[in-house]
């Protein structure tokens, strides 16, 4: 059983370059017993755009292929040309069932009627600011006046980011030039070409990044960390469905068949939460 992947506002070019990732990255299920989940088949799986469209078909097609296979239900991928358009889709539309967010838009998903089933299991996630290695900047004190490269001004690598810089007395709207990109590895790699100074972007994808690129770069700052990404479902989902979701989820490390599919998106698995946890980064909105 393949995944669907749908993707709107992006080229014919790229529409055939992610019909072609997800032939040469997937590989066949075949339907265990029927499940409570597969009366919801087709289910859409709501990825934020946080990385190109076809790091996200390689990234998620194996998840997608385990849950399909072992809930018995087609489940397609489908994300949007951006972060905004993204949680609009999400809180407005209602469009995904289930929903792969960042932690500050889960608060308003929440409110949209979307119920959480976990998240992923680590400390949490933040965000570094990091330069080329032959760069003069050592700190971010250096970077007044510089270019930084971000990535969506709605993510919350960018919303950590400006935080940081002031509550260390630097005005992000005043003090340097904030570059928006449309993702991490698109922020990651402006510094790297030399197009601005900085880059910041979220840990897991810097950590992802080739390392060509990687090793090329120096890590001048790191912010404060955030609850990592939860997974949660919207109304179409039962509670049923959602209770085998969530349970087939919370055992994949614990399988050899779940672990390797984990290693695929670098997560040690995913773990129980509560939903007031994210209530909490609501703050991160003044800056």
């Amino acid at each position: 059983m393949l995944p669907l992947f749908i993707l709107y506002g992006y080229t014919a070019a790229m529409k055939l370059l992610i019909l072609l990732s997800v032939f040469l990255f997937t590989t066949p299920c075949f339907a265990k017993q029927a499940g409570n989940c597969s009366k919801s088949s087709p289910i859409t799986f709501g990825i934020l755009p946080f990385v190109s469209a076809e790091q996200l078909v390689i990234r998620f097609t194996p998840l997608v292929d385990y849950l399909s296979l072992h809930l018995d239900a087609q489940i397609r991928i489908e994300t949007a040309p951006n972060f905004v358009e993204f949680a609009r889709r999400t809180a407005k539309d209602q469009r995904y069932d289930i929903l792969f967010t960042a932690p500050h838009f889960y608060p308003q998903a929440r409110n949209a009627g979307y119920r959480l089933m976990v998240s992923v299991d680590s400390p949490g996630m933040r965000a570094f600011i990091v330069v080329p290695k032959q760069s003069a900047i050592q700190s971010i004190n250096d970077l007044r006046g510089k270019r930084l490269a971000t990535v969506d001004v709605k993510s919350l690598a960018t919303l950590l980011v400006r935080k940081h810089l002031a509550e260390h007395g630097i005005n992000p709207d005043k003090d340097l030039q904030l570059i928006a990109t449309p993702t991490h590895d698109a922020s990651l790699l402006s510094s790297y070409h030399g197009v601005t100074d900085a880059s910041s972007l979220m840990q897991p994808p810097y950590a992802a990044a080739s390392p060509q690129v990687r090793d090329s770069m120096r890590i001048i700052a790191k912010t404060e960390r955030a609850p990592h990404i939860p997974i949660s479902v919207g109304k179409r989902i039962s509670a049923d469905c959602a209770t085998e979701i969530a349970t087939l989820l919370l055992a994949m490390a614990s399988s050899t068949e779940g672990q390797q599919v984990l290693k695929h998106n670098g997560f040690s698995g995913f773990k129980q939460s509560k939903a007031d946890e994210y209530e909490k980064i609501k703050e991160l909105m003044l800056y």
